[in-house]
């Protein structure tokens, strides 16, 4: 393996994966341990030059994946620039690499992600991703990959995570309001037949990144919906207040 602080990128190789093999990689890896939609999933490889045992060919191990799809949300495609309509974004949805192969590793395989997007997706005009300060993220990869940050205020109003039991796994308002029809604190008060614990949800971090030519990314920068900002730090992540709710039902 190489350098723990430098990537040997005469060992590595990015080529497009089925996504079900991808899909493995990233439920078992990932912080998250879930899947999303994906349209294109992108696998970075690791050659010492050995061949392999079986084949005459080089032995190689897939030790990353990164993941680009639709982005998510109605409205998120278009929110990237005035020159980009909704079809020509992506969202970057997953990303992991296996330590031990190069202090920036992560960074190199952004980087030929973009190289291969303009290669073989050159209607994909802008990108959209997002760090989330509930894990302890601010963004740091994109920012040593020169995305434009647009701050953590584009969406209008807070939400709240919930959970059932004191020690139980936290929960978004979206994935509880099937069962209650409603993430309203006060409302679900009368609804829920014990106590439960609230916090508020901290705004993810917005990242986007401008593909095409000189003059495209000159346009879209000067059409971008939302203004550039200066990259936050792990120490500006608030401390959030955990609440319990006292039910109305008994």
């Amino acid at each position: 393996m190489g350098d723990e602080n430098k990537v040997d990128v005469d060992k590595l190789s990015i080529r497009e994966i089925d996504r079900k093999i991808a899909k493995e990689m990233i439920v078992k890896n990932h912080y998250s341990h879930r899947w999303t939609k994906v349209s294109v999933a992108l696998g970075l490889f690791y050659s010492d030059g050995s061949n392999h045992k079986f084949f005459d060919e080089p032995d190689e191990r897939l030790i990353g994946v990164i993941c680009y799809g639709d982005p998510i949300g109605r409205h998120s495609g278009a929110s990237i620039s005035t020159e980009i309509p909704r079809e020509n974004a992506y969202e970057l949805v997953r990303l992991f690499v296996h330590d031990g192969y190069g202090g920036n590793i992560e960074s190199y395989l952004i980087g030929q992600s973009f190289k291969w997007l303009k290669e073989n997706k050159p209607n994909i005009k802008g990108l959209i991703s997002y760090a989330d300060p509930q894990m302890g993220h601010v963004g740091t990869i994109y920012q040593a990959t020169n995305w434009i940050y647009q701050g953590n205020r584009i969406r209008p109003n807070d939400s709240w995570l919930f959970k059932w039991n004191e020690d139980g796994e936290w929960q978004h308002g979206r994935t509880i309001f099937p069962y209650y029809g409603t993430n309203d604190v006060d409302k679900l008060r009368s609804l829920v037949p014990k106590d439960f614990w609230i916090k508020k949800e901290l705004r993810k971090h917005r990242y986007v990144y401008l593909l095409g030519n000189k003059s495209e990314i000159r346009k879209a920068r000067k059409g971008l919906k939302h203004p550039q900002l200066t990259y936050p730090k792990t120490s500006d992540i608030e401390d959030v207040e955990i609440k319990k709710i006292e039910v109305n039902n008994r």
